[in-house]
C-alpha cells in the first residue's frame, strides 16, 4: 500500500506553509531549562495537534520532582489496523555564542528561523522541532485530503529531553504496569525521530545506539590559590594531580586504557566488518565536519565506523579551576579543579558495570601518586546502548518508504548510532516492541551548535517518507 497521490501532492503544494509552522515553533524559546517557555511549547503543540483531531493529554509522570512536561497524542482506535508509538521531543539547548545568520541579538538570531540557500536555521529546526511539525504535516495533510490514516498513531513528546529525561522512564514503566488500561496498550512498534543521517548524501535507519556515563573528578588542595613563584615545587598542586589522573584514562589512539573495559567488548565478526566497509562513508566526510582539518585516526573509512558505533570511546570534556575568563597571564596555583569526562557505551558495558570500574580504577592511580591532595570522583549519571532486531517489518516498512522517497539509487545504509538515545532501550524493554530510529535531518546539520540548521528538502522530504511509512507499515506482515 502506497501513499496515495493527493497526499503528496498536497506536502508539495504546501511548502511554505510546513516552513512557517517550523518558524513558529522555533519562535517558542524552549530551553529545557526555562519551565514557563516550555510549557508554552507545549500548549502550542497541543493546539496544533488538537486542529488535527489527535486527542491530546499531559499525564505527569510519577516519583520525581522533575516531570519531562510529557504530552501524549492518541488518533485512531481501528483494532483492525496496526497502531505505531511515535516519540520526539520539543524543548531545546541552550542558544550561548549562536552564529547563525540573520539581525538582532545571537538570541534572537537563534529563535527567528532564517531561510539562506535552501537552509533554514534556528534552534531546534533539527532537534526536533523539524520532525515534530513534519509528523502534524503528515496529519494535516491526510486530514485536509480526506483519505483515511492507514494506522493507528500513539504520540509521546516530552520537554526534558535535552536535560536527561528526568523521570521520564518511571512514567513509561508505570503506564506498562497498567496493562489494557495503560497508554501504551496495542502498540505494535516504535519510530523515534530524533538522529540525523551519517552523510548528507545518503539517508539511512538506525537501528542501535551508544549508551554513555559521565563522570566529573573533583581534586582539592590548599585552602586559597596560590602563586606559583612562592609555592610552586612547595606543594602538591591539584592541576599536576589532575593530568596525571586524566592522562591514564584513554590513549591518543582512542584506546581506552582503564582496565576492564576495552576487554569485556568482542571484536567485530568479519560479516559485521564487511558491512560498515559497505557503508556510503569517507573520511572526507569526517573532514569536512572537522573544518577541513586533517586530525582524524585513521583513513580506513570500516576503522572511522567501527569506532563511532561498534566500540566504546572516552573523551575528556574539560578542566575548570583556572583560566575562566581572559583576565591576563595568570601564574597561580589553583586550590580547586574539576575534571568532566565521559564514556560512550555499547553492548555489554553499561553505566551500572562502568561505574564501580572507573571510580577504583582512578582512586588506585590516585593514591600511587602520594599526593597529599583530596580527590573525588562522581558518577553523574548515564543511559544503557541498545540495538535491536533490523529484520522486523518494521525495519522493512521504513526502507521501503525511504526508497519510494529519494529513489532506489539511494537505499538507506543501516546504521548504529555513536550518540546516546537512552529512551530506545526503555522502549524496547519496557514495551517489548521493535524500536526504529527514522531521521529528517542530515549530517551536517549540527544539532547542539552555534549554528544548527535543517535543510529545506530534508524536511519536505522527511515529512514525505514520515507519511509513506505509515502506508508501508500498514501492509507489513
Amino acid at each position: 500500500m502506497a501513499a496515495p497521490p493527493q497526499f503528496l501532492e498536497y506536502i508539495n503544494l504546501n511548502k511554505e506553509a510546513f516552513i512557517d509552522r517550523l518558524r513558529d515553533a522555533v519562535a517558542h524559546r524552549s530551553v529545557s531549562t526555562d519551565k514557563q517557555k516550555v510549557l508554552k511549547m507545549r500548549e502550542w503543540l497541543q493546539q496544533k495537534l488538537t486542529e488535527q483531531d489527535v486527542i491530546v493529554s499531559f499525564p505527569e509522570p510519577p516519583n520525581t520532582d522533575e516531570p519531562p512536561y510529557i504530552l501524549l497524542g492518541k488518533i485512531g482506535t481501528d483494532a483492525t489496523k496496526k497502531t505505531v508509538l511515535v516519540y520526539s521531543h520539543y524543548d531545546v539547548m541552550p542558544v550561548d555564542g549562536w552564529n547563525g545568520p540573520g539581525e538582532g541579538t545571537p538570541e534572537d538570531r537563534a529563535f527567528n528561523l532564517y531561510r539562506k540557500d535552501g537552509k533554514m536555521y534556528g534552534r531546534g529546526s533539527s532537534d526536533d522541532k523539524g520532525p515534530v511539525t513534519g509528523w502534524i504535516n503528515v496529519l494535516e495533510a491526510h486530514k485536509q485530503k480526506n483519505p483515511p490514516l492507514p494506522v493507528n498513531i500513539r504520540f509521546i513528546f516530552e520537554g526534558n529531553e535535552e536535560i536527561g529525561s528526568p523521570g521520564l522512564d518511571d512514567f513509561i514503566a508505570a503506564e506498562v504496569k497498567k496493562g489494557e488500561n495503560g497508554f501504551f496498550h496495542s502498540v505494535d512498534c516504535v519510530c523515534i525521530t530524533d538522529n540525523y543521517w551519517l552523510t548528507t548524501r545518503r539517508p539511512v535507519l538506525t537501528y542501535g545506539v551508544r549508551g554513555i556515563a559521565y563522570f566529573t573528578m573533583d581534586i582539592t588542595g590548599a585552602t586559597d590559590d596560590l602563586h606559583s613563584g612562592l609555592y610552586g615545587r612547595m606543594i602538591h598542586e591539584p592541576m599536576t594531580d589532575m593530568v596525571k589522573l586524566l592522562s591514564k584514562l584513554v590513549e591518543p589512539s582512542g584506546e581506552i586504557t582503564i582496565p576492564g573495559v576495552e576487554a569485556q567488548v568482542p571484536p567485530p565478526t568479519d560479516d559485521e566488518r564487511k558491512e560498515y566497509e559497505l557503508m556510503d562513508y569517507s573520511v572526507t566526510d569526517l573532514r569536512k565536519d572537522t573544518g577541513g582539518r586533517e586530525v582524524e585516526l585513521t583513513e580506513n573509512h570500516a576503522d572511522l565506523l567501527m569506532g563511532r558505533m561498534r566500540f566504546p570511546s572516552l573523551s575528556i570534556h574539560g578542566i575548570k579551576g583556572t583560566f575562566d575568563t581572559d583576565d591576563g597571564l595568570k601564574t597561580i596555583i589553583p586550590a580547586n579543579i574539576s575534571a568532566r569526562f565521559s564514556l560512550r557505551l555499547v553492548d555489554p558495558l553499561t553505566p551500572d558495570n562502568i561505574k564501580p570500574i572507573v571510580i577504583d580504577f582512578l582512586n588506585s592511580e590516585f593514591k600511587k601518586l602520594n599526593s597529599k591532595n583530596k580527590m573525588v570522583v562522581h558518577y553523574q549519571g548515564g543511559g544503557f546502548p541498545w540495538v535491536g532486531d533490523r529484520n522486523h517489518y518494521n525495519y522493512k516498512a521504513a526502507e521501503a518508504a525511504t526508497k519510494t522517497i529519494y529513489g532506489a539509487s539511494l537505499k538507506p545504509d543501516y546504521t548504529r548510532e555513536g550518540g546516546s538515545i537512552p529512551v530506545s532501550l526503555t522502549f524496547s524493554n519496557l514495551l517489548g516492541k521493535n524500536v526504529l530510529l527514522l531521521p529528517m535531518g542530515q549530517s551536517d546539520d549540527g544539532a547542539h551548535t552555534k549554528l544548527e540548521k535543517l535543510d529545506e528538502d530534508n524536511y519536505i522530504n522527511g515529512t514525505k517518507v514520515f507519511g509513506e511509512y505509515l502506508y508501508e507499515l500498514a501492509r507489513m506482515q
